[in-house]
């Protein structure tokens, strides 16, 4: 951001500048996405805009790292919240966690997982998925009768990674599976690794 916004209508700018963003993003795409149409977005001038964002870059930087940072809570909270549960009851509770957390704006996962490069969100993803590792791992240390994997760090990676691609897949493709199914799936699978 250009200048730090500390009245409450140049707060309150910013935020329609980045709800515009979000906005063009989401419906024109990544490609299209530009300052002009933000601004035009958000019905300010191109020259209001710059006044807090030096270009589209540092707009996409804030609407990526929000929704980054908002589905990192909601998993994290929804995994804090069921740990104390027993067994294979809390595998599918943070799958379905996860899924809930994916479809709260299936459209930006979209920009994000489709759409955006690689390099843009490389970084925001490594960090959600260490976030949710890295709870997981200490879920696996204190309960060690759920896993028989040697290493609770290795064993979390493979099953962050697994379950975070096929859960941003059923968001994104839509297949002829229920939730009910793919959760069933996903713990099956998670379950014959962690204790085989």
């Amino acid at each position: 951001m250009r200048k730090t916004p500390r009245q409450a209508r140049s707060r309150e700018m910013v935020e329609r500048i980045v709800a515009a963003g979000r906005e063009v993003l989401v419906t024109d795409g990544y490609d299209a996405f530009s300052t002009n149409r933000v601004a035009a977005a958000a019905g300010i001038s191109p020259g209001s805009l710059y006044q807090y964002f030096p270009d589209k870059a540092a707009i996409l930087d804030v609407v990526i790292d929000r929704y980054t940072e908002q589905t990192a809570d909601r998993v994290a909270a929804a995994m804090a919240d069921r740990m104390g549960g027993a067994g294979l009851d809390v595998v599918r509770d943070i799958v379905d966690a996860l899924v809930s957390a994916l479809e709260a704006d299936r459209a930006l996962l979209h920009v994000v997982a489709e759409q955006l490069p690689l390099a843009r969100s490389k970084a925001r993803r490594e960090a959600l998925e260490q976030r949710v590792r890295g709870l997981a791992s200490t879920y696996l240390i204190a309960r060690p009768e759920h896993s028989r994997r040697p290493v609770p760090a290795v064993s979390t990676w493979v099953t962050v990674l697994a379950i975070e691609n096929l859960a941003t897949r059923w968001v994104l493709d839509q297949p002829d599976i229920t939730r009910d199914q793919l959760l069933d799936e996903i713990v099956a699978m998670v379950s014959g690794y962690l204790l085989s």
